[in-house]
């Protein structure tokens, strides 16, 4: 495996990610598929035809779903089938197609691995078995037609392609982030419960054998009866009619409601805790770590540079780096671009004492105006740090001379009362 393939990022983590397509050893072939990766990949928005493909995504899912309904009504299906049967085409077809795109782009899913298994791990995946349903049980009937029925009803996997939705909302993946962290409460509860039905379908077979045969016939009526009765749904097609039987009844039924008030609570703990977990993240102070923005120049020396190959000092780091639309993953092969702006992150110091600055605007009749730095009455405790000038920014020095409309930016080691965030004079 190359080195560039190490650093490419696996899209189950984040598949907003911008692959660095400025490397020596990336192919314009290789290029496309990360560029095609990035379209097939929902919940990508940084560039309209990511957009559209999702829109036509969902479209054609709804669409799909609608006329399969529609379908099953015969007054609609007698007078629109023919419509219905070409919407299903449609989006059957385009099924088809997303389908090969998601094989053709498996290596940037799975990264890791090379092409051969990158495919064969998403095609045994959840979501490539849903995708390879959506479409393959409509073209079977084609060369299998006594298999028809069956191939219909595999159709209805489609429908699982909804949960695809959720790159769009945060709030949809609680629920399976709740069942992640509360999966092995709720399997001993499940344990428990399926315990407690086999046990009572046993019971309840050998009391109710001998007085209805026919009724519990066997040890599956009683599991039957157990179900019913455990999960308070209580059919009533089948019951107990002797009187030890019904004492059973009456017990199993009280059971029954403790029994499946556990995994309900399990679940409405864990959403508890799961949104008190993210309002605290929401809520949480970020003092320790300070960011700052700044835009790479074709002059500055670190325009055309790996970032392996900058001297950061220590406890700065550079956190992201914006070029374009895209979000670049800062890699130490990634080669910085003019016109690149990097987020840069710093550790707070601890003890440190705050720092007040302070704006001057310089206008036409200020006394500033026409005169160095060097001749300027300021205090000892005020140090000038920096002049903007237009859309330049000077690093001041006693000879710079001041002109109408320069912003001076002063540093003070202590606050006046006079002090303000801008004066315009």
């Amino acid at each position: 495996m190359t080195e560039n393939e190490k650093n490419k990022i696996s899209a189950d983590m984040n598949p907003d990610v911008y692959y660095p397509e400025d490397e020596p050893n990336v192919s314009a072939h290789e290029k496309f598929r990360r560029r095609i990766f990035k379209m097939v990949s929902v919940g990508v928005v940084d560039d309209t035809i990511n957009r559209l493909y999702d829109i036509i995504s969902i479209s054609a899912l709804v669409l799909n779903i609608l006329s399969t309904i529609l379908n099953t009504y015969k007054s609609i299906s007698a007078e629109y089938g023919n419509i219905l049967s070409c919407i299903e085409f449609v989006t059957v077809t385009f099924f088809a197609v997303d389908y090969l795109l998601r094989l053709y782009t498996a290596n940037c899913l799975y990264p890791h691995h090379n092409e051969i298994r990158s495919i064969l791990k998403y095609i045994f995946s959840f979501s490539g078995i849903v995708d390879l349903l959506s479409f393959l049980p409509y073209y079977l009937p084609t060369f299998f037609p006594a298999g028809a029925a069956v191939f219909k009803m595999f159709r209805v996997a489609r429908i699982l392609r909804l949960f695809r939705i959720n790159a769009y909302y945060d709030s949809l993946n609680v629920i399976a982030e709740v069942l992640m962290r509360k999966r092995q409460q709720l399997m001993s509860s499940v344990f428990i419960i399926l315990v407690l039905m086999l046990g009572a379908s046993l019971c309840m077979y050998s009391i109710e054998n001998p007085a209805q045969p026919e009724i519990f016939s066997n040890a599956f009526s009683g599991i039957w009866w157990a179900a019913s009765t455990l999960l308070t749904v209580g059919y009533g097609d089948i019951y107990p009619i002797t009187t030890l039987g019904k004492v059973l009844g009456i017990c199993i039924t009280f059971l029954g409601v403790g029994m499946v008030a556990i995994p309900t609570g399990i679940i409405s703990a864990g959403f508890v805790e799961q949104y008190s977990r993210l309002q605290s993240i929401d809520n949480g102070v970020e003092e320790d770590v300070h960011f700052i923005k700044i835009q790479i120049d074709k002059s500055d020396k670190w325009a055309g540079r790996n970032i392996a190959e900058l001297a950061l000092p220590k406890g700065v780091i550079i956190a992201i780096i914006q070029r374009g639309n895209d979000n670049i993953i800062p890699r130490g092969n990634v080669r910085l671009r003019a016109g690149d702006i990097i987020v840069l992150g710093a550790d707070s110091i601890k003890g440190d004492k705050p720092i007040y600055l302070k704006e001057v605007t310089i206008g036409k009749n200020h006394t500033w105006n026409g005169r160095m730095i060097k001749d300027l009455d300021i205090s000892r405790q005020t140090i000038i740090i920096m002049v903007k000038r237009g859309d330049k920014t000077i690093v001041p020095n006693g000879n710079l001379t001041l002109l109408e409309g320069d912003t001076v930016v002063m540093y003070s080691k202590k606050r006046t009362g006079t002090d303000r965030s801008d004066d315009n004079l």
